[in-house]
């Protein structure tokens, strides 16, 4: 219960739950869990969306099109989009931090061993 209070990068606090219930409506969730509100009242005009993420708050889990629906892109909610194209690939959410990060020719973490140079390169230095 504790944890529901204090911890925000863990999901949604129960302030951000009892906000969400009174001033908002829920549109939709994704495949990851992920559920989109949009707010009741308009403010200057536009209303004012939001996710809730299902785990870890990270913003790299929100698919594309919903991407689009949270930033007022378009206002077709994804669940109403046809299914996406077999050539299109699944969002990856960001890696960094992680051992499946990318990592270079010459990092530390590869042996930090990088290609000699080519001979078309002269330092500089100051006469």
């Amino acid at each position: 219960m504790l944890k529901r209070i204090f911890t925000w990068w863990n999901g949604a606090t129960i302030g951000t739950s009892l906000f969400s219930w009174r001033n908002g409506s829920r549109v939709g969730s994704d495949s990851l869990g992920n559920a989109y509100f949009e707010s009741k009242k308009p403010i200057a005009g536009q209303t004012r969306r939001w996710v809730i993420y299902q785990g870890a708050n990270d913003a790299s889990r929100v698919p594309p099109a919903w991407f689009g629906w949270l930033h007022h892109q378009t206002d077709v909610v994804p669940t109403e989009l046809p299914a996406p194209r077999p050539w299109v690939k699944d969002p990856v959410p960001n890696l960094t931090g992680t051992p499946a990060a990318y990592r270079p020719v010459g990092a530390l973490e590869r042996g930090g061993n990088r290609a000699a140079a080519t001979g078309d390169y002269e330092a500089w230095s100051p006469n």
